[in-house]
Parts: C-alpha cells; sequence; structure tokens
C-alpha cells in the first residue's frame, strides 16, 4: 500500500525530497512516556495484526516486509520494540530498586532458620537470607519453565522515574543471556518513585506476562495448548511435576521471564499498599478490605524520593529512606496504575476459565508458582492484592479527583490541614480520554458490584463533559479545560491532545454502546488526520501551525493507540495504512538500537538505518525527543497557497488559490485510482463519494498541486 501511494503522489507531479528525522534528545528516559508507548506498541502489535487475521506463523524478522508491510510494522516491529523497551527497564538498566528487597522476599527470608543464609549462594554465610531467598526463587522459575536463567541481571520491583541511558561501558557479544554490559550508570538516575512510571511498568508486565504465560511447552520447546486437562503440576496438587514433560509458559524463555514479570508486578503492588500511603504527613500502609476515604483519605503522591544504602560488598543497595518531594495526587498516576491491576485481576480470576489462556493462568494462580486466591485458600493471594490495589485507586480517584459538580475527573489534587481534598481545577485532554480507557478495564472486573456502577456512570459523565467542554465548535479537542476560566485557546491545539480524546470517546462507546460516542470519535479521527496528518511526508504534525513536528515517547505511545482504535472500534479503514507508514517515517526512525528480533544481526544488516546494540554503548529504547521539519526538502511553494474547505467535509468542498487560475482537477483514492475529474472549478461536489480519505489533484499553470481531504 505504501509504494501504492508514494508512486501516487509522484505521478500526480508533486515534487519533493523527503525531510529527515532528528534526534534532539537520546540521552533522557522517563520511565512513564515510554512505558506507555511499550504498552500502545504492544497492542498495535500481534494483537491488531491478529484482530485483522493475519497468521502469525507467516512472520520472520529476517523477511522485512513479509508477507505484507503492515503485518511486518504490527506483528515484528511494533511487538518487538515493545518488548526491547520491557526488558531493558526491567532486567537490564537497574533503573529502581532491586527484587532482593522487595517485600515478599524479605518477609519470606526472615521466616527462615539461620541456616538457610548460603544455602542458595554457593554454601557460605553472608550474615543475609534475602539474597538466598531470591536465588530460590530465580532457580524455581527457571526449573518450572525448563530455562537457565540469565546471567548478571537486575530485576527491579520499583521503577524510578528517569535515568540517563548512556551505558557506561560498550555492549558485549552474549548480552542476550548475560546483562552486565547493558547496565545503566545508576549514579546518574532520578531515584524518585512515581505511581505513573510504576503503573505504566506494571500495565507493561502485564501485557507480557498475559502473553507468555498462556500456554505450557515441553522439554522440546513445542507449545502446548492448555484444555483443562493437561497440567505442569502434579496430580492432585499445585506443585510442579519435573516429570511429566510439561511445563509453564509457551517456551521456555517465555514461560521464565513471565514468572519473573509477575513477582515484579505483585512485589511492586505490596510495596505501594504497605509502604507508599500518604495521609498528607506520614507515608505507611493502607488495608483495602477496610479503607473507606470518607474515614480518612491515603493516597499516592506523585513523587517520593528514594535514598539507599550499601549492606555489602556485591549485593545490591537497599532502599533506607523515603521522602516525599511533591505531595500532589495526579490523575496520570492513578489511572495508569488502575490500568495495570484491573489487567492483573483478569489474568489471576479463579473463576475465568473462559479461554486456553486462562486455564493455563489457572495453574499458574493455582498455589504454585504463586499463591490462590483467598476463596479457594481463605488467605488473600496476587489476585486479591490487585482487586484490593485497584478499590483503593478507584476510591481515591472519585474522592481526590472527580468533581461532582462539573461530573468531570480534573488533573491534580492534595490534601489541606484538615485531611480533606483541594482539587485543582485542570481538565487535561491526555488524562480526559486515558480515564476512560483505565474505567474501560475496571467495570467488567467489579461487574455486580456499586464500584461498576460508579465507575460506569464516571466514564459516561467524563465523555459527555469532552463533547460539550473540550469540543471545539469549529473542529478538534483543546488542549485543557479550566473549570470557572474555559477552554485554553491561548496554546496550538496538539496531536496527543487530539489522539488522547478521540481514544477515550472509542472507550466510551465500547462501555456504554452509545452510538454518538462513536460519531463524535469517527469525527475526531477526521479532523486529526485532516489537520495533523501530512500525505507529502507521511508523518503528523504534534501542535497545529507548526511545521516543525516534535515527536516523544508520550505522543507516539498515544498515536499509535488511536490509530489502532480507529481502525478496530471505528472502522477505519485509513487508519490501518498511515499506521504502515509512520511507522517507517517515524516509529523506525526514532528507535535507537536494534536486534535479532526485528531482523538485525549486527552494523545496521536490515538496511533500516537503526544500529546493533552490540558495539554500541545505547540500548534499545526510543530517543526521548526527535524533530521533523515538514517544510524541508519540499520544492514547490505553490503547496501552501492552495486552500480546501471545509475538510473534513461532507457535500461540497470549495478550492480557493492564491497563485493563479485552474486549469484542471481531479480526485484519487487511496490506491492512486482517478475517481473523478472535473472541469475548473471552485465548488466540487462529492455527495456520492463514500467516507474516506482522497487525494485532489490541482492544476495551475504548468503546476500540479496535490492536496488530501476527508469525505465525511
Amino acid at each position: 500500500m505504501k509504494r501504492a501511494i508514494t508512486i501516487f503522489i509522484l505521478f500526480l507531479g508533486t515534487y519533493f525530497l523527503k525531510a529527515q528525522i532528528v534526534i534532539t534528545n537520546d540521552n533522557t528516559f522517563k520511565t512513564a512516556d515510554q512505558m506507555l508507548l511499550a504498552n500502545e506498541l504492544f497492542e498495535s502489535g500481534e494483537p491488531w495484526a491478529e484482530d485483522l487475521g493475519y497468521n502469525l506463523d507467516d512472520l520472520d524478522p529476517m523477511i522485512p516486509g513479509s508477507p505484507d508491510q503492515f503485518s511486518y510494522n504490527t506483528g515484528i516491529e511494533s511487538y518487538e520494540y515493545s518488548r526491547y523497551l520491557l526488558n531493558t527497564l526491567n532486567g537490564r538498566s537497574g533503573l529502581g530498586l532491586h527484587m532482593m528487597w522487595s517485600p515478599l522476599i524479605m518477609a519470606n527470608a526472615a521466616m527462615q532458620p539461620a541456616s538457610f543464609d548460603g544455602q542458595f549462594t554457593g554454601g557460605t554465610a553472608n550474615g543475609f537470607k534475602e539474597d538466598d531467598m531470591l536465588m530460590m526463587m530465580i532457580g524455581n522459575f527457571g526449573a518450572n519453565a525448563n530455562f537457565t536463567p540469565f546471567a548478571h541481571p537486575f530485576p527491579q520491583f520499583a521503577d524510578f522515574l528517569e535515568g540517563d541511558i548512556n551505558l557506561p561501558q560498550t555492549v558485549q557479544a552474549g548480552f542476550g543471556h548475560d546483562f552486565a554490559s547493558t547496565r545503566w550508570d545508576r549514579s546518574l538516575m532520578t531515584k524518585t518513585l512515581n505511581l505513573g512510571a510504576m503503573g505504566q511498568s506494571a500495565s507493561k508486565q502485564y501485557l507480557w506476562a498475559q502473553d507468555m504465560l498462556s500456554a505450557f511447552h515441553d522439554s522440546a520447546d513445542n507449545g502446548i495448548d492448555a484444555d483443562g486437562t493437561n497440567s505442569p503440576d502434579l496430580p492432585n496438587s499445585p506443585m510442579f511435576d519435573p516429570n511429566n514433560n510439561i511445563f509453564y509458559g509457551g517456551n521456555n524463555t517465555d514461560g521464565f521471564i513471565g514468572q519473573i514479570l509477575t513477582a515484579e508486578s505483585i512485589n511492586k503492588t505490596k510495596f505501594i499498599l504497605t509502604q507508599l500511603a500518604y495521609d498528607g504527613t506520614n507515608l505507611g500502609m493502607i488495608d483495602p478490605a477496610t479503607y473507606d476515604p470518607a474515614n480518612g483519605i491515603k493516597y499516592f503522591p506523585t513523587k517520593i524520593a528514594v535514598t539507599e544504602a550499601s549492606v555489602l560488598t556485591g549485593l545490591p543497595p537497599k532502599w533506607d529512606t523515603f521522602t516525599v518531594t511533591d505531595p500532589m495526587s495526579k490523575i496520570f498516576d492513578q489511572w495508569s496504575y488502575l490500568l495495570a491491576t484491573t489487567s492483573y485481576m483478569d489474568m489471576m480470576d479463579p473463576n475465568n476459565t473462559s479461554d486456553a489462556a486462562h486455564l493455563a493462568y489457572k495453574e499458574v494462580f493455582d498455589g504454585f508458582p504463586f499463591p490462590a486466591s483467598m476463596q479457594e485458600t481463605g488467605t488473600p493471594g496476587p489476585y486479591d492484592l490487585m482487586k484490593g490495589a485497584s478499590k483503593v485507586i478507584f476510591l481515591n480517584m472519585m474522592a481526590m479527583h472527580y468533581n461532582a459538580s462539573e461530573n468531570t475527573f480534573i488533573d491534580g489534587a492534595m490534601l489541606n490541614g484538615a485531611g480533606m481534598p483541594m482539587m485543582d481545577m485542570m481538565v487535561k485532554s491526555l488524562n480526559a480520554g486515558y480515564v476512560i480507557v483505565a474505567l474501560k478495564n475496571f467495570i467488567p472486573q467489579f461487574t455486580g458490584t456499586p464500584l461498576a456502577t460508579m465507575a460506569t456512570n464516571a466514564a459516561t459523565a467524563q465523555a459527555d463533559y469532552i463533547i460539550a467542554h473540550l469540543k471545539d465548535p469549529n473542529g478538534g479537542f483543546y488542549n485543557m479545560y479550566t473549570i470557572g476560566t474555559g477552554a485554553d485557546t491561548s496554546m496550538p491545539k496538539t496531536l496527543m491532545a487530539n489522539a488522547a480524546i478521540v481514544r477515550g470517546l472509542y472507550a466510551a462507546y465500547d462501555i456504554t454502546g452509545n452510538a454518538t460516542y462513536l460519531t463524535e470519535a469517527n469525527a475526531g479521527y477526521a479532523y486529526l488526520i485532516a489537520n495533523f496528518y501530512d500525505t507529502t511526508h507521511q508523518v503528523f504534525l504534534t501542535e497545529l501551525g507548526n511545521a516543525t513536528a516534535t515527536y516523544t515517547p508520550k505522543n507516539l505511545g498515544v498515536l499509535a493507540g488511536v490509530l489502532r482504535e480507529a481502525n478496530l472500534v471505528g472502522g477505519q479503514a485509513s487508519a490501518k495504512t498511515i499506521y504502515q507508514d509512520i511507522f517507517e517515517t517515524i516509529f523506525n526512525k526514532t528507535i535507537l538500537r536494534e536486534a535479532e528480533a526485528t531482523g538485525e544481526t549486527g552494523g545496521d544488516s536490515d538496511g533500516d538505518g537503526i544500529p546493533y546494540i552490540q558495539g554500541g554503548t545505547k540500548p534499545f529504547v526510543f530517543a526521548a525527543e526527535a524533530t521533523y521539519d515538514t517544510t524541508a526538502g519540499v520544492s514547490d511553494t505553490n503547496l501552501n497557497q492552495i486552500t480546501i474547505y471545509p475538510n473534513p467535509a461532507k457535500n461540497t468542498i470549495h478550492i480557493s488559490s492564491e497563485t493563479g487560475t485552474l486549469k484542471s482537477i481531479s480526485i484519487f483514492n487511496l490506491l492512486g485510482k482517478n475517481i473523478m475529474h472535473s472541469n475548473p472549478v471552485n465548488d466540487i461536489n462529492i455527495s456520492h463519494l463514500e467516507k474516506g480519505i482522497y487525494f485532489l489533484s490541482i492544476t495551475i499553470g504548468n503546476k500540479k498541486i496535490t492536496k488530501k481531504f476527508i469525505k465525511q
């Protein structure tokens, strides 16, 4: 499709040399932003390709563009870039608190006798049992999956806010199984805990864990679907059976990593509930079983600084003190973590045996390798932990962020001296859209409870508020609305704000079935394409009126998400083609390094301009910032002197020219087919055209100019 469109544009006579992406920050890694991108890339990877009927068995990373470019961009590149980000953060970078000092490792180590010290770490006691407990856990996970664990990992259970990605050493051969040469410089990290960063990371851990643990495998690494009768367990026992030739995970690597990721998220959630609940004065614990914000709010502030202390040479440093450095509660943080906990609830639900994947999960959460639920044992397990955290976060969102008089979620809040919430007045479009996405995840996990009803009502009210207050009467959506003041019209509309709102409206339609939300979402999508998508360069502008686009992991993540949902929920066929094209022009130019999973074997063997990770000093993450100048390389100055309006249009488009008399006009569809030729008139009837994207070829003098328009 991309080749056809490119040939088509050249045929029409729009002569140009494309500009290039310019990386303007390849040093900074902001955890929340990179993980939001990773999550949307995952969903826009294999899942999107499968939803459209592609057979993933046809994909081979070493054969780019096969069986077609879209399936390769999604099933290989989107999916594996997502895995790169996950592996970098969770095992390689060291950007967080080490798993050795996680709540459950420390609690289990404390219950062991003195003789346990040294039992799993070479036989020599060192005064600590936590390292033995960690090694025992990792050894069990390896045996469960028939996998030899990686060398020199840094498994972390609580992620830091950000860090410098420049490696203090060169990445060595064997980096895939020995992580030593991919470790970051921990002295250059912002050692601050942020719920949004930890939530986006936990969502990433969930997405890969549910994928990796959704089947079994045998000793030859052949996949085995769960059917309710086969199991890695001993007969009539949840314990692993080493002799029945069935192992956890779809293959040995996935089985091991899936268990590690799950353990990290369980410990992270336990840690947040037991250490980071804030009453406005002190950090402490919160009991989800009894928590009611009406009896005193405890919430999770947006920034908590950590100090670490060395304990022994050769052992990772241990967290020492926590200090609240920003007491605000941010709605971004709350919905980010809520997405993760409700997702894990679905995976761990003991009553869900609806498909082969959940039959496989049931074997994972039946007592070994992870504890079963309270309904099965009488003792709370990981499912109950995730359910409790979901309840606490949702109740705090409603108590601290939901303005009941305006029926909208606001951006920030904190407690006054009396312990009562003080809300700000800002409704930011990014959060207004994504909070609906998070509530869509929350509602089915609490079906039949008052919480589900409350969440449904809040999601509906938020969607209505978006349409009533954030929508510009002339099209598109504002970046922010301030209660009591109005929409922020002082700043140009942004790609991220408009994409997030459309993403949220599609989610509102999924929740309610209300066709109004689908109509508004599709209209918002049409506006997005008409006003932000540059067909000449096949890139998106990031701000109206600014010819230089500035890309970040956050706005690229939101863009990937809205194109996928527009295609799958909104039925917008153009979103598939556009995603394919911008993946080549934007996403593929902003990832810093790659490896075998995306067809690279060394240097730049696949010829896509992305260097191989080995031999360099950068990890495989995305640039923190990159720019694209859409005026660079365009030689035809007439392009910006032709105006088409309205755009999108339903019945008629008007052409205004400042450069001369129109000679001829033709309309082409996305495939390059000439579907209409008109005499040179300023008004063209398009009522007979199907809804979609079209190209208008206009001849003025000896010039041919191409313009894009949307038929609604």
